[in-house]
Parts: C-alpha cells; structure tokens; sequence
C-alpha cells in the first residue's frame, strides 16, 4: 500500500521511495527513508497536501507525493522496546534506519536487514543475462541462445551477505525503442516497477553495439550496475579495456564477470547491494551529450514538461523529452493522454509545438531528422568513451576464427539445407534406436504391474478402471519418456550451441519467398517443443501481420505432445529402417503446410508489405553438460506432471465412457461398442470414412483437442480393454480374422518384446488399419485443431476471438482434407 491511503492517526513503516530523479531525493532528504516509521497527523478525504510526522517534526506531502511511497503496516514489532526520548517515540525501525545511515555515512557495509532490494537484469539477446539469473537465484529458468525466445518476465529470488534481492529476467533487448513488442514490454517494467537497480548485462565481445543499450538506461536515470561478461573470452582474444576509466564516463560501476564458471557474481551482487544502498563512489549520473541542437530542443521540451509535477516526479524529464524528439510513438502518446487528462490542452499545444520547434531546428542545422541525429550522438559517445578507455582489440583467440569456420559448412548455399536435414534425421534415428531398449524396460514394468493388479484384485470396475484406465492410460504415454529426454536433449545442443539461429537462417531463404516472415522461423522452432510458448513469442516481430500469419501457421509444427502418438503408430506399422524417415516426413508435412499457408494468409487474407528479416546469429558454443541436462530435465518432469494430471483423469473418464453401461454377458468388444463412447464414436465414424478411420480411432482424435498426449492414452484405454482380456481374447480374433495379414504380423514382431504393444498392433491390424490408414491418421493428429491452451494463448496475444476460432477451425479442415488425400494415395499405390 502506499502512504496516501494511511487514515488520520495511523503509522506505517516506510518500504520504498518510488518516483525519480530530484523528487525522489528530495522525499529522502525530508527523511522519508526505508525503515523509517511515519504518523498521519491529518488526511481527510479532501485534504490535500496532507500532513505527516516523521523523524520527530511535521511535513506535508501532495497526495500525489505520498502515493509514490511505499509503507507496510509497522505490526506488533513497532511496539517492542518501544522507548520515550525527549516526547519522540523511539522504535526498532528508527534503530534499523539510524544503524543503515550510520553505516553509510562511515563507508562501510550496511547491516543485514530484511529489506528486499529489487533487481531488474537487462540487455542484448545472447549476453548471458539469464545464465545470472540462474546462477544466482539458483533459478532453472532457461533460453535457447537466439533471440526472441525469452517473452516475459522471469521472477526468482536470491540471498547474499544477509540481503534479499528479488531478480526480475526481462527479454533480451537492442534498445528501448517502440518498434517491437519486446521493447516495449521492457520499457514499461522498467518505468513501471521502479526497480531498485538495474543490472545491465553486456557481451565484451560487442562492446560498441551493447552500450547503445546502456546510454538509454542512463537517459532514464536508473541506478546501474553493468556486468562485463564473458570477461575469460575477453582476456584469452586479448582485448583490453580501461574498465575504470569507462565506469567514469558513464557514471555506472562495472564488474567483470564470467557467468559460465561464477566469476565475479559475488563482486556483481555486492556492488548491486552498494548501489541500492547507495554506498557505491563510481554511481552517479551523467548526461550523454547531443550536440547543441538537439540539447536546446531538450531543454525547451523540459521546460514545458516540467509544468507538470505528475509527470516530472515519476520520469527523467530528460528522457521524455529524448523520446519524443524521437517521434517515439509509446511516449508522446504517454505524455498526450496525461496533459489531456490533466484539462491542460494549452499544455499540450505548446509541448508539441516545442517539439515540432526543435526537431525543424535539428534538421535544418544538421541535414538529418532528430532521431537519426540522437541515434549517431549515442554511438560517437560510445566511440569516444572507448577511444578514452584504451579500447583495443587482441588477436590472440578470435572466438569468431571457427564460428566462420563452420559457418563455411552449416550456412553454406547449397550445403547447409542438406546438413540441416541430416541433423534431423539422426535426431529422430537416435530417438527411435537409443530409447527402445528404456521403452522397453518401461514397458516391462508397466506389463508387469498390469498383470500383478490383474492377479491381485477381483475381477470387477475397480480392477478394469486400475488396469485398463489407469495402467493403460497413463502407461501407454508414460513409456516414451526415453524418446522425449532425447529428443530434448538434441533440441538442447542445438540451441544452446548456437546452431538453432543457422537453422532459422537457412530456411528464412525458402520460407521469405513464399510468403513468411523469416524471423518467424524462431516461433516455429519453439513450436516442436510447444505451441503455446510459440504464440507468445510471436511478440518480438515487428509487424502485425507477420505476427498474426505467424500464429495462424503454428499449430502445423509438431509439438513434443504428439511424439508419443507417433512413436506408437509408427512403432506399431512401419519396419525399424522405415520409422526414422516416416518421422521426418511428418514434421516436413507440418512444415511444407506451414509455408504453403502463411503464402495464402499473405497474399489473400493479410495483404500489405512485410518487414525484412534481420537476426543476429551469435558465436558457437559448445554447451555445458549441466545446461542441457538442466534443460532436458525440465522438460521430462513437465512431462511427467502431466501423466499424474491430465492423463490420468482423461483416462479414467475415457475408461468410464468405455465401460459404462456395462453387461457382463457381452463379449469384450460388443461391450464396448455398445459404451457411450462406442455409441458416439460410431455416430460420428461416417465424417471419417475417406479417410477409413474407425470409430475408436474418431474417438481418440476427439479427446486430443484438450492436450495431444491423451490421443496416446485414449489408444491404450480403447485396445488395453482388448488387449488385456481373459483368454486372450484379442489374439484370438486377430488370428481368426479375414482381415489379418501374417506377413504385416512378422514385420510387427521386431517392434519390441513388449506383449501388450504386440497385442495392440495385432488388434489394430485385424481391424482393418493398414499402412496408409495410419499414416492419413498421423497427418490428421499432426494438422488438427491445435490444443485449448493454444487457443487461448492465441485469443490473447491477438485480443480476439476472431483469429482463435478462424485458427481452431480451419486446421481442423485442412488436416481432414490432407488425411483424405493421404489415404487415397495409399489405396492407390497399395
């Protein structure tokens, strides 16, 4: 809460001093510090200034002053030791801010205190930000080494020498621009939250580029700590910098850190806590000069600004006054709205017009527009600041020597799309080779517990909910945990070594040409992990429309959820030599349909110019094991949360509706087509009869639209149920049926030794599924309407339900036309 909602004889404790720039220093100096324990002498509802007592003597505050402190409630502890001292009540909290200004004023380290201290990290994609945020919060959070990836912030906390800091990971940025949703949304955290201090994080490798960042945080007046990382690679090229002589020109404390092994954390997080306390020698704040023309018109913009008590007490009236010479969007239209709101439309008229003034006066004195001309100011400091600091770079280790060396190779013209496509195939061969032998043992036991239940229990509900619904279920999914851990853990290296961006890189010369956006290559990648980050992270391209097509294609890409239904049907259909290209084939499906799509959206649907493709493609890297399997193993216990979850209830309802009403005089089969799932599944089985699905194959696309993985678990219900019958009943039809061909159940033996999945295969066999009919079925699973979260997280980032619904129903569409097409071709060739 804040201090101007404290009622007339009330006290409240002092968290935090919002505001900025002289406000702020000026609410400090009056002694509204942390810690600090102030009385409300007087605030009627339209009082206003309202008046307070603190540090023995009485102040008034605007209301609007008083609304920018922050206070808790001084509780039970504000009594305790509670002492009179010349009529001035003496409290711990007193004691607490007397010891902290005391500690200050004697240069040495403040005393620990519960007071969280707020930490905000910052900077260029690819820095390292978030290997700190990990290191030092002991966090998991994680990106891939592309930019883009990280869309929101990350929230962690962190301990060192007895404080508190609360670290906020905020995407990766260039700049604080409005020309991309990423930049924006730092922005505004930055402006909203009012972090304590700010840690800019910089790559030394890119010194020039990554301090155009930090010149517009030191335009914000912030206070900020820069960390130097990658400092080791730094040394070992040989580069060399005066960091002391840079820390002076900018005004900001910089430590040399290496996030890969820890070095210089400690140092970092002191001098934040330094910083915050405001016991730092080098923090100060300084002015990046423009030249006269543009320092003039600043001047004349802050004039009017300042007019303005609201405005000037939360923002750099620099800053503004910056942005808006700029013709940044976000910002004029910021300050508009609240001169408007203010009735000041005089105001507002001058403002602009001071605007306009001065940015005529900058294009005529320099033949450029003001934005440009800031722009160029930024980088001659920049480049000036370095020249002063003895930057040079060394020649003994160029980091960049075999990032050029294999980029020779992986990007080459005509190499890099054959290099590309055998990475994936060895990806899905070892996904398919090295998971069998876990899927196996996972199998086994899965088998085994089934049969234990089996013998254990009474025949009954109970024991055909535990092993058809339960067992069956949740077993038929959870036994491809092997391939989704290898799986990941390609996608890991991948990623973290860099090669992921060579990938976008690659296809955006395909894709640009037929009508996508090669930047959205980065949501489509995000995509086979899960389409729901995916959406989101459509945020970091500029353009609306590329945005929009970018979403509308997404579900094409195969996310990690179907792998276990095609693991299975492939498993199941196709010999060991054929699995690992029938894989591929789908997610090249996926992909093809993708751009054919996106072409349409593009020149029928969202018509207009798009924006070039322009994406940084960071330096090779060989990933930490620790890393990847950090990665990989986030992943495998989402996934495993999710068959205690969603499984396993969409099993049992899956299993009650199959079961229910039951007649123990039916047979096993008869039982369940007369189920009210069979009564639906063949209800709805003419809408899939080109394609030549049956109805539990209906059944089971249907329960997919909650999550793709119970279409897996719907499957091991349906043919459990059969599977594990008394007698061996599904073998027996399987055998007996016309259907049923021996030669198919030879190449089905070399699957696996598992009984259960033979069982399985045999059944689906003998019901007349052939080849081509489960590969139309993968298609459909692989184009259908993608999952609710998915639709959700479409509705919104587009604030519509327009684009959702158009997205759920018209993949659906295709992905029945396409499984129809699919299926007649088999019947054809076949």
């Amino acid at each position: 809460m804040n201090l101007s909602e404290i009622k007339t004889g009330q006290q409240a404790v002092i968290v935090k001093v919002h505001g900025h720039g002289g406000f702020r220093k000026r609410i400090v100096e009056m002694g509204f510090i942390k810690g600090q324990t102030v009385k409300v002498l007087l605030n009627a509802p339209l009082q206003d200034p309202v008046k307070y007592k603190v540090m023995g003597y009485e102040v008034s505050l605007r209301r609007a002053e008083a609304e920018l402190i922050e206070v808790k409630s001084p509780g039970n502890d504000t009594d305790k030791g509670a002492d009179t001292v010349s009529g001035k009540v003496y409290t711990v909290e007193d004691e607490a801010a007397a010891a902290h200004a005391a500690a200050r004023a004697a240069g040495g380290p403040a005393p620990d205190t519960d007071e969280a201290i707020t930490v905000a990290l910052i900077g260029n994609p690819n820095c390292g930000k978030t290997s700190l945020f990990n290191f030092a919060s002991g966090a998991h959070a994680r990106v891939g080494n592309y930019s883009g990836v990280t869309v929101d912030a990350t929230e962690a906390t962190a301990h060192f020498e007895g404080r508190t800091l609360l670290l906020t990971d905020l995407p990766g940025t260039y700049s604080l621009s409005c020309y991309s949703p990423e930049e924006l949304y730092v922005r505004r955290q930055l402006a909203d939250n009012s972090p304590d201090v700010i840690v800019n994080v910089i790559d030394a490798s890119n010194l020039e580029r990554n301090l155009y960042l930090t010149t517009q945080l030191v335009d914000m007046d912030l206070r900020m700590v820069c960390a130097f990382n990658m400092y080791d690679e730094f040394e070992r090229r040989g580069d060399h910098v005066d960091l002391a002589t840079l820390e002076r020109l900018l005004g900001v404390p910089i430590v040399p850190t290496s996030f890969k092994s820890g070095h210089g954390v400690a140092e970092l997080m002191r001098t934040v806590v330094e910083v915050a306390d405001d016991r730092n020698d080098v923090s100060r704040h300084i002015h990046i000069p423009y030249g006269h023309e543009i320092e003039d018109g600043i001047r004349h913009i802050q004039h009017y600004l300042k007019l303005d008590e609201h405005l000037a007490s939360r923002f750099s009236t620099r800053y503004l006054a910056i942005k808006m010479l700029e013709h940044d969007a976000d910002v004029t239209a910021f300050v508009e709205q609240h001169v408007e709101s203010e009735h000041r439309s005089d105001h507002r008229q001058q403002l602009l017009a001071a605007r306009d003034y001065a940015c005529a006066r900058v294009l005529e004195e320099t033949g450029t527009d003001s934005e440009t001309a800031i722009m160029d100011a930024k980088y001659g400091f920049i480049h000036g600041a370095l020249k002063e600091a003895g930057y040079a770079t060394g020649t003994k280790a160029d980091t960049y020597r075999t990032t050029h060396l294999l980029d020779s190779m992986l990007s080459h013209k005509y190499l890099g799309f054959p290099i590309f496509f055998l990475i994936l195939f060895l990806m899905f061969e070892a996904t398919f080779v090295l998971g069998q032998y876990p899927m196996d043992w996972i199998e086994a036991a899965v088998e085994g517990l089934g049969q234990w239940v089996t013998t254990a229990m009474a025949d009954g509900p109970l024991r055909s909910m535990l092993v058809d619904g339960v067992i069956g279920g949740v077993g038929s999914v959870i036994v491809f945990l092997p391939q989704i851990l290898i799986l990941y853990t390609f996608i890991s290296f991948m990623e973290d070594s860099g090669y992921m961006a060579r990938a976008a890189f690659i296809m955006d010369r395909l894709m640009h040409g037929m009508g996508l956006h090669g930047k959205s290559f980065i949501p489509l990648i995000m995509a086979f992990g899960c389409n729901v980050p995916a959406v989101m992270a459509t945020r970091t391209i500029e353009s609306r429309r590329s945005r929009i097509i970018t979403m509308m294609i997404l579900p094409f890409m195969s996310c990690s959820a179907r792998l276990p239904i095609y693991i299975m049907i492939v498993g199941i259909f196709f010999q060991q030599s054929q699995r690992a290209l029938v894989l591929i084939s789908l997610y090249l499906t996926g992909i093809i349909m993708a751009v054919l799509m996106s072409n349409i959206f593009a020149r029928c649907v969202m018509g207009g110019e798009d924006t070039p493709f322009v994406m940084e493609l960071p330096p090779y890297r060989w990933p930490t094991a620790k890393a990847v399997w950090r990665h990989t193993w986030e992943k495998g216990k989402e996934y495993l949360k999710k068959m205690g979850g969603i499984i396993l209830v969409a099993s049992i309802i899956v299993w009650a509706l199959s079961y229910f009403p039951h007649n123990d005089k039916s047979d096993q089969q008869t039982a369940m087509e007369s189920s009210y799932l069979g009564r639906f599944g063949k209800a709805i089985e003419p809408v899939f009869a080109p394609q030549g699905f049956n109805w539990k194959l209906d059944v089971s696309i249907l329960s997919g639209v909650g999550a793709k993985e119970i279409v897996a678990s719907t499957l091991g219900v349906l043919y459990s149920e059969n599977a594990n019958g008394e007698g061996d009943d599904g073998d027996a039809d399987a055998g007996s049926s016309e259907t049923a061909d021996p030669a198919d159940l030879s190449d089905f033996s070399e699957l696996s030794e598992s009984s259960r999945f033979t069982k399985i295969g045999n059944i689906m066999r003998a019901e007349g599924i052939t080849p081509g009919t489960a590969y139309a079925y993968l298609i459909f699973v692989l184009l259908y309407f993608p999952c609710i979260a998915t639709i959700v997280a479409i509705k919104n980032e587009t604030a519509s339900w327009r684009w959702a619904l158009t997205a759920a129903i018209y993949t659906t569409a295709v992905a029945w036309g396409a499984s129809a097409l699919a299926a007649m071709i088999a019947r054809a060739i076949c």
